[in-house]
């Protein structure tokens, strides 16, 4: 048939008849106790908020340069299209 079988039972896996061990604790609690996610929502949104209000500075630098040049572009392009701006840049 197969292989030879195993001469000694060795143990369920993580009790191979070793010394036990000792200063090992474990804690249980059971699933009926626990709450996963036990003040999720409202720790979503403070932390939304703070994360959001940190980064203020730094989109708010960049949307403000971004108006700034598309505004002075429109406005530019305003008047080369106006007859003053044809009549200054000698087109047409």
């Amino acid at each position: 048939m197969g292989g030879g079988a195993a001469k000694t039972y060795m143990g369920w896996w993580g009790n191979m008849g070793g010394p036990t061990q000792r200063g090992v604790v474990t804690y249980i609690l059971s699933p009926f106790e626990q709450r996963p996610f036990a003040g999720a929502a409202r720790a979503a949104v403070f932390n939304t908020a703070r994360r959001v209000t940190s980064q203020i500075p730094y989109v708010g630098v960049a949307f403000g340069l971004g108006y700034y040049i598309y505004t002075s572009a429109k406005k530019r392009h305003a008047y080369l299209q106006s007859k003053a701006g044809h009549a200054a840049e000698g087109s047409h």
